[in-house]
């Protein structure tokens, strides 16, 4: 009995690395924009809340992210445009664009889980509202929502890895939208003397009728 050893196609070889890149831009863009998304809706919902008391009695308080702090919207706005940046750039500035898409979800991550359990802020809002600068905040608690801008920084972080692995087969601005790129000329057509409207539609299109 003879074994036929199944051999694979060629063509299916060369396309393999053709998909592998196509989904991992995918994923790449659909990770990126949603991280973004996420971790700037985060910031302004309320992520503590606690009472203060004044001499007219004790009254409710509550923060924002951002209010916390504007580092995971910062970093998110960076993300995007790096995400967007690297299919502007080539080679080694892609790879540095997508350092800077990875370092940029690392860096919300850890913002925001920094600050899940930051109270300085309801402090600050005590001191404002009571006029006096050592009122703090009891029956102090905290929301979820810095663990979801949290979530929005790792997907970010996950995009930045794709476009650091398979970056290089993304495909990159057409050049004819880069600055300097030279537009092809195109090449004259002959054109008919006896036909004087050809002779004119020439001359607006640049091109010297004589053929000189």
């Amino acid at each position: 009995m003879e074994y036929v050893t199944a051999v694979p196609h060629p063509r299916s070889e060369a396309d393999a690395p053709a998909r592998s890149g196509r989904r991992s831009l995918a994923v790449a863009l659909l990770c990126g924009a949603l991280g973004a998304a996420v971790a700037l809706l985060a910031t302004r919902q309320r992520w503590a809340e606690g009472t203060a008391t004044v001499a007219g009695g004790a009254f409710p308080l509550t923060v924002k992210g951002s209010d916390v702090t504007g580092v995971p919207a910062a970093l998110a706005i960076v993300g995007l445009a790096a995400l967007v940046a690297v299919f502007a750039v080539r080679r080694a500035g892609r790879l540095l664009v997508a350092a800077l898409l990875a370092l940029s979800g690392a860096g919300i991550a850890l913002a925001a889980v920094a600050a899940a359990t930051d109270s300085s802020a309801l402090d600050q809002r005590a001191a404002e509202v009571s006029g006096d600068t050592s009122a703090t905040v009891g029956a102090l608690s905290h929301t979820g929502w810095p663990y979801v801008a949290a979530v929005g920084g790792v997907l970010i972080l996950i995009a930045g890895l794709l476009a650091l692995r398979y970056g290089s087969m993304w495909p990159a601005m057409s050049g004819r939208y880069e600055r300097g790129a030279e537009r092809p000329r195109r090449k004259a057509r002959p054109v008919d003397p006896e036909r004087p409207e050809e002779i004119w539609k020439a001359l607006d299109r640049g091109e010297d009728p004589t053929g000189a």
